[in-house]
């Protein structure tokens, strides 16, 4: 039974900086691509970034390009999302989603069997 649990969200001023991480569990995390998409208030979810199970691809949102950065540790099982010069409309829920196959990064929400639970991050201005 595969497992997503999200954390690091919070609240941060306008500009500040966040680290969000998504712990696996339930199969060999390396196998699988993993990505981030966030939900604000009244808003559809949206894709953010995604990266391949190797971590040798990646691809983010262009909302969010040279911001933020998604990196995974297949030692740990964890995946990674880097969150600088946060604005405020980056205020969200985060989710984590697991894909079935490696090798693709697709910005679908329904190429996603997996999700964790989320977590809010707020940035104030």
């Amino acid at each position: 039974q595969v497992q997503l649990v999200e954390s690091g969200g919070g609240l941060v001023q306008a500009g500040g900086s966040l680290r969000l991480s998504c712990a696996a569990s339930g199969r060999t995390f390396s196998r699988y691509a993993m990505a981030w998409f966030r939900q604000a208030p009244g808003k559809e979810r949206e894709f953010v970034a995604a990266i391949t199970g190797s971590g040798g691809s990646t691809q983010h949102a262009d909302s969010v390009k040279g911001r933020f950065t998604i990196s995974r540790d297949n030692a740990k099982n964890t995946v990674y999302l880097q969150m600088d010069n946060l604005k405020p409309e980056d205020t969200a829920v985060y989710y984590c989603a697991e894909h079935d196959r490696a090798n693709l990064l697709i910005p679908r929400m329904n190429a996603y069997n997996y999700w964790g639970q989320g977590t809010q991050v707020t940035s104030s201005s």
